[in-house]
């Protein structure tokens, strides 16, 4: 179990103030690391350790994805949500739901269900229902006073955001996972990066596994987690391959944000051009770490 691995992420952006604020980013960080790294443990594929650690972090008002969702400029919730296999490329990705209260676990559906890739809007939801997954009655149940009150000063209180996480089983298979609520002030029925396979999420048991964070209309111009496994399959090691995506391909086309990304290995690369990118990560060969500046 020497090459078992995961990280996660809050988001990439502007650096919260407030200590405690940052103690509750590092303890939601931890438990979703222990989702992840229980799965892992217990022998389960990557698969189930990424929606486990991406399902703790879409539970925390403190990211932008699930119920701490931003809000669009009519002062609703859209939601999008990817889940990525690399032994086959097989993905799940869900876009512009507004009343599923896990979107990365109906993404998972449509991966198991293997009739299309991505579903959006109201199908998605029908899905969602036939199949029990947990609706809310409301959607004012998503949306917390701390996004209604930044949508009415107009600022979308912009700050930590989109939510993800990559691992590593011990087979040796990789996978992805990426939830977001978009941006902030967004146009109804904007879909960002985070659903479109090597844009936002990415996985390919050959490379590595991919999910990024930040301004989502660059990283679909720079296909930036694509970026990572080219690099990657041109034999460069995962550090200059996350890098290059970050720093010359996603600053080539004027974006900002981060990335978390394994490779076949067992190797972990997390950089960002932003201010902070809340992250953690763990290792069999290792201990847990979070950070978030």
């Amino acid at each position: 179990m020497s090459r078992v691995a995961i990280a996660v992420h809050g988001g990439a952006g502007r650096r919260r103030p407030g200590g405690a604020c940052e103690r509750e980013i590092h303890a939601a960080l931890l438990r979703a690391l222990e989702g992840g790294r229980s799965a892992l443990e217990a022998g389960r594929p990557a698969l189930d350790a990424v929606v486990a650690a991406v399902t703790v972090l879409e539970e925390e008002e403190l990211f932008n994805a699930a119920r701490g969702s931003v809000l669009t400029e009519a002062g609703t919730v859209e939601m999008d949500a990817a889940v990525m296999r690399g032994e086959d490329r097989a993905l799940g990705a869900v876009a512009a739901v507004r009343s599923v209260r896990q979107p990365i676990k109906l993404a998972r559906l449509v991966l198991d269900r293997g009739r299309e890739a991505i579903l959006c809007g109201e199908s998605a939801e029908a899905l969602a229902d036939a199949n029990g997954l947990e609706l809310v009655a409301e959607e004012e149940d998503l949306i917390t006073e701390h996004r209604r009150q930044g949508w009415r000063r107009g600022s979308g209180s912009a700050s930590h955001g989109t939510v993800g996480a990559v691992a590593l089983d011990r087979s040796g298979g990789l996978a992805a996972a990426t939830s977001t609520g978009g941006r902030a002030g967004q146009s109804a029925g904007r879909i960002g990066d985070t659903p479109l396979p090597g844009a936002g999420t990415w996985a390919d048991s050959g490379t590595g596994a991919v999910s990024c964070t930040g301004d989502g209309e660059a990283i679909l111009r720079a296909a930036c987690a694509h970026e990572v496994h080219v690099r990657l399959r041109e034999g460069r090691s995962l550090a200059e391959a996350a890098e290059a995506a970050v720093f010359e391909e996603l600053a080539r086309f004027g974006g900002d944000g981060g990335l978390i990304a394994v490779d076949a290995q067992g190797n972990l690369a997390m950089p960002f051009s932003t201010e902070a990118m809340s992250r953690g990560w763990w290792t069999a060969k290792g201990s847990t770490h979070t950070a978030i500046a």
